[in-house]
């Protein structure tokens, strides 16, 4: 399979609702969960208005067919206003998906080593928000991200981009 990766550009944004409802962990067997979810207010900030001052991201694109396949992306939270995985107000957040059909074949990991490199200089970190049962948290460790924080299922995790 032949795909591409480049920014996200504002144009995006309606995938990137589908990506953050892909990028929301169901455990098996649980039936999935209501579309309309990603509107609720803790979730829509991670996209609403996307494109903001210091937001940044990228999509993974099927060639033949310029079909987007999976994103990722990063946004500043504030204490005022934090995200699942909020750590500071300089520590961006990391959000993920990858369409179904495509999970498996090394997109995600490629998708995160092209975001790492692209922001090593402007971020120290970054965090992200995962369940201790969700699959991706094994990419999430091979990768560097280290648990910070656990509150019931629910992991905070950090990866340092820059050395100490």
């Amino acid at each position: 399979m032949a795909y591409s990766v480049r920014s996200l550009k504002p144009s995006d944004e309606p995938f990137l609702w589908e990506a953050l409802y892909q990028a929301l962990y169901v455990s098996p067997g649980v039936p999935p969960l209501p579309r309309e979810i990603v509107q609720q207010p803790e979730l829509a900030k991670y996209v609403r208005d996307w494109e903001r001052d210091r937001d940044c991201g990228f999509v993974a694109i099927l060639k033949d067919s310029d079909i987007p396949i999976g994103a990722v992306w990063l946004r500043l939270f504030n204490r005022d206003n934090p995200g699942y995985g909020y750590i500071d107000d300089l520590t961006p957040e990391l959000a993920i998906a990858i369409l179904p059909e495509y999970r498996g074949q090394g997109i995600g990991t490629m998708l995160l080593a092209h975001l790492f490199e692209q922001v090593r200089f402007q971020y120290s970190a970054i965090s992200l928000s995962v369940s201790a049962e969700n699959p991706a948290l094994r990419l999430y460790r091979r990768l560097g991200f280290e648990v910070v924080k656990r509150e019931n299922h629910t992991l905070t995790m950090k990866k340092a981009l820059q050395e100490q």
